[in-house]
């Protein structure tokens, strides 16, 4: 993508950091975990009904069996494509499956900047940063860095947030 600037242009480029390779695994468990409760509920339910046995494992079987490829291939496509990058002048996310997306908020939209760990993101030792901006399109978030990059990423965004003039409006 090339922006105009009066007589120069201005070339943007894929932002370069990779998320924690954590990421990975995190997904992944989410995913399997995902495709667990059904299968489980399906199984037992197989299990404890005999008549009906054929008809609960089927498609127990039909769930586990993409659920598990899906678990086990697309964290490492995501981990491909998923990157985010802070300069001066601004956060860059990009994300997507088959829909890439690439967000850029300026520092000078930037409102708030928040952290957030759920409980499996803390067994891998990850972290959510979340940059709210004033646009309609809502938050940029930067998933799966390891808890100190994202704790300096929150330090540093804060400060560069307060010494920004404007009011992120």
């Amino acid at each position: 993508m090339v922006l105009d600037q009066g007589n120069r242009s201005l070339r943007l480029r894929p932002p370069r950091h990779p998320l924690d390779r954590r990421a990975v695994a995190w997904w992944r468990t989410q995913l399997l975990l995902t495709v667990a409760a059904p299968v489980a509920v399906l199984g037992l339910l197989g299990a404890l009904i005999a008549p009906a046995r054929f008809w609960l494992l089927l498609p127990a079987a039909v769930i586990a069996v993409p659920g598990v490829l899906i678990g086990v291939l697309l964290p490492l496509w995501w981990y491909k494509v998923h990157r985010w990058e802070v300069t001066d002048d601004a956060v860059y996310v990009r994300t997507g499956f088959f829909w890439m997306e690439g967000r850029i908020a300026p520092m000078s939209r930037l409102q708030t900047v928040d952290t957030m760990r759920g409980p499996v993101q803390r067994i891998f030792g990850l972290t959510t940063v979340t940059v709210t901006t004033a646009s309609a399109r809502g938050a940029l978030k930067v998933k799966g860095l390891d808890h100190e990059t994202a704790a300096e990423l929150a330090e540093r965004l804060a400060l560069v947030t307060q010494a920004t003039p404007g009011d992120a409006t």
